[in-house]
C-alpha cells in the first residue's frame, strides 16, 4: 500500500467537498462547516487510510453524510446545482442566452430528482468520480450506480424533450 498524505492527497479534496457539500445544505457557511469537519474526522482516522482503497471515496462519503445532517437538521429539502462555467467568449449574446437557459433548465430539473439520483449525477457527471468509488460512497452496488444514472439521465432527458415540445 502506498503512503497516503494530509498535505498531498487528503487537503486537495476540499474544493471537491465544498461542492458536494453545498449542493446538497444550500448554504455556503454550512459547507465550510460541513467540510471543516470531514477534514477533522480524516485526520482522527489517519491510521485507517492505508487500509483504504481510495482516500477521495472516503472523504467523500464521510462529508455527503455530514452534508445530509446538516440538511435535514436544516429542514434543506433540495439541493440546487449551481453554474460553474460562463458561455464561451466566442458565442454570439443570442448563443450565450440560450445556452443559460438551457443549463438553468436542466439545472432546474436535476433538482427535481430524488436525492440519491442527484447525488450520483453531480458525482459522475459533474465531478468526474468513477463508477467504483461512487458506490463505496453511495454504499450501493456498482450497478445500482449505472442503473440510477441511466434512470436520472432518461427522465431529465424525457423531461427536456416535454419542455421543448410544449415550450412548458
Amino acid at each position: 500500500m502506498r503512503t497516503v498524505s494530509f498535505q498531498d492527497d487528503v487537503l486537495p479534496l476540499k474544493d471537491k467537498l465544498f461542492r458536494l457539500a453545498l449542493h446538497i445544505t444550500l448554504n455556503a457557511a454550512e459547507a465550510e462547516d460541513v467540510v471543516q469537519e470531514t477534514l477533522i474526522r480524516m485526520w482522527q482516522h489517519r491510521e485507517e487510510w492505508p487500509a483504504l482503497q481510495s482516500v477521495e471515496a472516503y472523504s467523500l462519503t464521510i462529508c455527503r453524510r455530514l452534508a445530509l445532517n446538516e440538511a435535514a437538521r436544516a429542514g434543506h429539502g433540495n439541493v440546487t446545482l449551481e453554474e460553474y462555467d460562463e458561455p464561451a467568449a466566442d458565442h454570439t449574446p443570442f448563443d450565450q442566452l440560450a445556452l443559460r437557459e438551457q443549463m438553468a433548465l436542466v439545472r432546474r430539473l436535476i433538482d427535481r430528482l430524488p436525492e440519491v439520483q442527484r447525488t450520483i449525477m453531480l458525482l459522475r457527471d459533474i465531478e468526474g468520480t468513477p463508477y467504483a468509488d461512487i458506490a463505496r460512497i453511495m454504499q450501493l452496488g456498482e450497478g445500482q450506480v449505472r442503473v440510477y444514472l441511466h434512470r436520472a439521465r432518461g427522465r431529465i432527458k424525457r423531461l427536456i424533450e416535454e419542455t421543448e415540445n410544449y415550450g412548458l
